[in-house]
């Protein structure tokens, strides 16, 4: 197989895949799912769009072939910087530097704070802005010890939480502002918090920034579709539980809906070409529906087995999300406190939808009494 010859789903003559991408890249990529299992995008830019676990395996774990610099995450400010758009060796040194503070073991001591910011909702109450508040809270208080203002944070986060390129918008003033508080809050926080323990880590600031921005939306829209399936269940079952419950959130809707990078000399994958600059994506959307992989893919089915380089929530490999842990912990904590029977839908639209991060078109409002 050539390049040349890779399928493609309908283009426009002059523009490509440039309209459908902005108006449903959803259905662009599925329909070319359905061409093959690697096809071609013309958008402002050739790219190469892979789904299968051995295409994962091979963009996701050679970080000397496929690089960040130049891919899609570098077109938002919020993700332009820090360990999320290091390549190696940065890449790997800032995570050995990281990674101790971001574990599990180091996160369970914010269990009991993070239950503190979980104010369950009374009466009718719309999922995703109480997550949205629930998340805010949450994140302050692990990497800022809740000390930025609540006022500012909102504000910062705000256009993740829109529809469309907002978040693809430079917001120099807003920036210098919360990278300003977030300074104020590093040089007088508590002996055992978070930002204690990294203090005098080189850029600090902007990776405590990046932490926030990659670890709002995400949990947030993840949150706001779980309570929508857990609503009408009558109790966690005891076959799956929490856990297994978040799993298959993650699996449906993965807030990561799309990854890129960029291939930095000749090189091949399952028998494609792929030439030096070309844009290479994978999907983790994409590869949870395959239905090769994960048997009636739109079915929610907690509990099922994941499938290795098949299940990419929080990508894979040396490239795993360093918010994992606190992610599935703020998940964990703010869901176990929902007495489950008592919550029901109301009304609303829980279809997915693309921004920066996958999204429920919404409002979702919900019941809890």
């Amino acid at each position: 197989m050539t390049t040349e010859t890779l399928p493609r789903p309908v283009a426009h003559p002059v523009f490509g895949h440039l309209g459908r991408w902005g108006k449903d890249p959803l259905d662009l990529l599925t329909e070319g799912a359905r061409e093959g299992s690697v096809f071609e995008l013309r958008l402002w830019r050739r790219a190469l769009v892979g789904y299968r676990p051995e295409w994962n395996r091979a963009v996701l774990g050679d970080l000397e072939t496929f690089r960040s610099d130049g891919s899609l995450s570098g077109l938002t400010p919020y993700l332009a910087g820090g360990v999320v758009h290091a390549d190696v060796p940065r890449h790997d040194e800032r995570r050995r530097e990281l990674n101790p503070h971001f574990a599990s073991r180091a996160l369970a001591a914010a269990a009991d704070t993070l239950r503190e910011q979980t104010e369950l909702p009374q009466g009718r109450f719309e999922a995703l802005a109480w997550a949205g508040r629930t998340v805010r809270r949450m994140l302050n208080t692990v990497l800022f010890a809740g000390r930025l203002p609540d006022r500012l944070l909102a504000a910062f986060l705000a256009p993740l939480d829109q529809p469309g390129p907002r978040a693809l918008v430079p917001r120099p003033l807003l920036f210098r502002r919360i990278e300003g508080a977030i300074a104020r809050v590093v040089t007088n926080v508590p002996e055992g918090s978070l930002p204690a323990a990294l203090a005098g880590t080189d850029g600090l600031v902007e990776e405590l920034r990046i932490a926030l921005a990659a670890g709002y939306d995400t949990t947030a829209h993840t949150l706001a579709w779980a309570l929508w399936h857990l609503a009408g269940i009558a109790e966690w079952p005891a076959w799956t539980g929490v856990e297994p419950f978040i799993d298959e959130v993650l699996r449906l809707y993965p807030a990561g809906w799309l990854g890129s990078r960029v291939a930095a000399h000749d090189t091949m994958v399952t028998g494609v070409p792929i030439p030096a600059g070309t844009l290479v994506i994978y999907s983790p959307y994409l590869t949870h529906r395959e239905p090769d992989l994960w048997p009636d893919p739109d079915r929610f089915r907690p509990g099922r087995p994941r499938p290795a380089w098949g299940y990419l929530p929080f990508a894979a490999g040396r490239r795993t999300c360093l918010g994992t842990h606190l992610a599935r912990l703020m998940l964990h904590t703010a869901l176990s406190a929902f007495r489950v029977p008592s919550l029901t839908r109301v009304s609303g639209n829980p279809a997915a939808r693309t921004g920066i991060t996958l999204r429920p078109e919404g409002p979702l409002w919900m019941e809890y009494r």
